[in-house]
């Protein structure tokens, strides 16, 4: 009979062990995540909105759907850019992106 308690007693020992080894698995498996997928990606979107908010007119943009033009009006949620000589179209600012490149004979 002492014997299974001291085989009980040390199950209990080993399990609160194993428990508490699993939680901090889990701690540094969701600290690793944040640091590398979720923080980084959190910079980008923060950097990307300042680079929106910071265009004017005369500016060369690129639309999501690859049209290049020159910012002509800015809107609080939309850009008015011109495709081409006299063509202007409505761009919502989600989907406009600076341009580096010489993209428009402007």
């Amino acid at each position: 009979m002492l014997q299974l308690n001291v085989l009980l007693q040390a199950g209990t020992a080993g399990a609160g062990n194993s428990m508490m080894s699993t939680v901090i698995m889990l701690v540094a498996i969701v600290a690793i995540f944040y640091f590398f997928m979720i923080r980084p990606q959190q910079k980008r979107q923060k950097a990307l909105q300042e680079a929106r908010s910071a265009m004017k007119v005369g500016d060369k943009v690129v639309t999501a759907g690859g049209i290049h033009g020159r910012i002509r009006e800015v809107s609080d949620t939309y850009f008015l850019v011109e495709i081409s000589d006299g063509v202007k179209i409505k761009i919502d600012k989600a989907s406009v992106f600076a341009s580096s490149e010489e993209a428009t004979q402007n």
